[in-house]
């Protein structure tokens, strides 16, 4: 039997409105401290992200979510907090914000292959 690793994951939204509380999911943020596994996949469907916002910098939007990826991978153009440890790293992603991107409540499991519970989940909650 393979062994169970504990997992935490968020899923990312875009939030155009703040105010109004309305939100579109477009990611899975994974981390597992034991692999030193943290991952963020995305994707921006162009026509659901029309139909719920006609007003958004889509570029922009793109530009914030790869910054996720570059903060995952800790790349050294992620700034100051791509030098964090993992832990940091996936705790600085996952804080509560009021931005137009922001995270959902953090989320735990166990998981035999990071990568996979990642690809699962994203298909589940984001496609």
């Amino acid at each position: 039997m393979q062994q169970t690793h504990l997992f935490e994951y968020a899923v990312v939204r875009v939030v155009p409105k703040v105010e109004r509380e309305e939100f579109l999911n477009v990611g899975v943020i994974l981390y597992c401290r034991e692999l030193n596994f943290l991952q963020v996949l995305y994707s921006l469907n162009d026509e659901r992200l029309q139909i719920f916002c006609t007003q958004i910098d889509k570029q922009e939007l793109l530009q914030n979510l790869q910054s996720f990826e570059r903060i995952c991978n800790g790349s050294a153009d992620a700034g100051p907090i791509g030098s964090l440890d993992i832990a940091g790293r996936f705790r600085w992603l996952t804080a509560t914000r009021s931005t137009i991107i922001q995270t959902s409540k953090v989320h735990p499991g166990f998981c035999t292959d990071p990568y996979e519970t990642l690809t699962r989940l994203y298909t589940q909650l984001v496609l």
